[in-house]
């Protein structure tokens, strides 16, 4: 780094700090502004706690579409760009390969983030991100999406307040009948894996949530592409992944989940939890990526906690815009963004 941008970096930083975060409503920039950037945005929009202040994409329609949605926004031309208008937030919804880069050049400026998961491709990457943002004592976000959906709250619920007994199993499944439609993810070294670096961390984000992020004893990983078993180290992505992961004086949780399953609908999503003195399970219902369901157990009776619709989509955005009005500075819960990525490395054998 030059001596002058590290000044006009420093320089940032002061002013950002300087300036209470209640005085007015953050100023927010998006970087990606494709469906899911552009979904996040209409929720932050609707919390109307944050203005939309820029706005960068390659992709000029997408840019365009978005800049429809906030008027008032100016287009950026790239990442630099928009850290030079005056930001108090950044959401990013780049390739996953970007997004640490991007997070910690944001971080080094006093912007605080708001990441699509992965936050990085590695613990690695995430800890680095994690370092930024302590450092720079600015809130750090990533969308882990599933944490708002109302199923998964109340089967949550159910866990914190012992109501199942002591949890000695939890079975996790993400299968989903299609692939991503962008070549990128197909690219380890640009996605950091496949169907578990996709799918899979979101299922084991909402496991060690649920158990307030115990220490993990062990973790075993089997990889297949294609049907086939393929070594941790290939260069080639998972389609199908199968993993334990065993927690210290705790429950043993199994992870199965998969690309282009033939599973006979669009998506199997579900997390089933056993304890001593009941069961609870959250599941997609139809096949859907939106609709969930929720149900308690008690030996041969079900009980229905929670059925559909739920808007929960960009709860995760709004939650965090939201929290940003009231303080920018560093959330030491984000600390945990590291434990669920650990897990990850475990299962591709990197840890």
């Amino acid at each position: 780094m030059s001596q002058s941008f590290a000044a006009i970096s420093t320089a940032a930083a002061l002013k950002q700090a300087e300036r209470p975060s209640t005085q007015r409503r953050p100023r927010l920039g998006f970087l990606g502004v494709g469906w899911i950037g552009r979904n996040r945005m209409e929720a932050i929009v609707a919390t109307g706690m944050a203005e939309i202040a820029a706005i960068a994409d390659p992709s000029q329609a997408m840019r365009d579409e978005a800049l429809a949605l906030a008027p008032g926004a100016q287009a950026a031309a790239s990442l630099e760009d928009l850290l030079a208008q005056d930001l108090d937030g950044l959401v990013i919804a780049s390739p996953s390969a970007l997004h640490a880069a991007q997070s910690i050049a944001a971080l080094k400026r006093g912007v605080a983030v708001f990441c699509q998961k992965p936050l990085g491709r590695s613990k690695a990457e995430v800890q680095a991100v994690l370092d930024a943002a302590r450092e720079a004592d600015r809130l750090i976000g990533v969308d882990l999406s599933y944490r708002e959906v109302e199923a998964v709250k109340a089967v949550r619920a159910l866990v914190r307040k012992g109501d199942l007994g002591r949890i000695f199993s939890i079975d996790l499944t993400f299968h989903n009948a299609y692939g991503p439609d962008k070549p990128w993810f197909y690219d380890k070294m640009l996605s950091g894996g496949g169907c578990v670096m996709d799918l899979g961390v979101h299922m084991v984000d909402m496991a060690l949530w649920a158990l307030d992020f115990p220490q993990i004893e062990a973790v075993e990983g089997q990889l297949f592409a294609g049907g086939r078993p393929i070594a941790a180290e290939s260069a080639e992505v998972e389609d199908f992944a199968l993993a334990t992961i065993r927690i210290k004086d705790g429950p043993v949780i199994r992870l199965a989940c998969s690309w282009k399953l033939q599973a006979g609908q669009d998506a199997v999503i579900e997390a089933k939890i056993y304890g001593t003195q009941g069961g609870a399970a959250f599941r997609n219902a139809g096949g859907s990526f939106y609709d969930f369901t929720a149900d308690l157990f008690h030996g041969t009776r079900t009980e229905r906690l929670i059925d559909p619709p739920d808007a929960w989509g960009g709860r995760m955005a709004a939650r965090w815009a939201e929290q940003l009005a009231t303080s920018n500075r560093f959330d030491p819960e984000s600390e945990h963004l590291a434990d669920v990525t650990d897990v990850l490395d475990r299962v591709y054998g990197r840890g």
